[in-house]
């Protein structure tokens, strides 16, 4: 297993080892004590997994506040996403800073979410399976998001979002200027 820092801060790619021969392929696509080994502390204690019919849906930017919010563990196990994330901690380094990557079948790579980042990703191909590991229950009071389109965040996403297909709650998020923050980066940071 490879573990990669990115420019935001505490956000990490994972790679697992993937063997593969003419049959297909195995992995561990989580192994606890590796992941310790790594220095990724977390209990998950919730899987989850979501089903994108067809290209450009967008799902995004969601959160859960303080005292239920979630570090997630992010793969695409069919098709293939480009996931984004915003830094939305109050005085981290790279406060509203967002970064994109490209999960699918093919890379196996994992994103690692700490609290305090939105989340959102967008399908790049038919049939997208995400599972991801969360480290708190979902919790509809704590449910929140930003803006996938707020300018000031600035994000590029590969398809035009014109074209996004979105659910009627993602696009009733506010701006992060408008958003009663209640994330700062000492309280979160791991």
């Amino acid at each position: 297993m490879k573990v990669f820092d990115t420019h935001l801060q505490d956000v990490k790619i994972i790679e697992p080892a993937v063997f593969g021969d003419h049959r297909g392929f195995f992995t561990e696509s989580y192994t606890k004590e590796k992941y310790e080994a790594a220095g990724i502390h977390h209990d998950f204690i919730q899987d989850n997994h979501s089903l994108s019919v067809e290209p450009g849906v967008l799902r995004g930017m969601h959160f859960q506040t303080p005292d239920k919010a979630q570090t997630k563990l992010i793969r695409a196990t069919t098709g293939v996403i480009y996931d984004v994330l915003v830094d939305i901690r109050v005085g981290s380094p790279t406060y509203g800073k967002w970064e994109g990557y490209i999960l699918s079948e093919y890379n196996h790579r994992q994103l690692l979410v700490p609290k305090g980042f939105a989340h959102g990703f967008m399908t790049l191909t038919p049939n997208c399976n995400v599972q991801y590991k969360v480290d708190a229950y979902y919790s509809k009071e704590h449910d929140g998001g930003i803006a996938f389109d707020d300018p000031a965040i600035g994000i590029t996403w590969p398809m035009p979002i014109e074209k996004a297909i979105l659910s009627e709650k993602d696009t009733q998020h506010p701006t992060l200027a408008n958003f009663d923050n209640p994330f700062v980066w000492e309280e979160t940071n791991s």
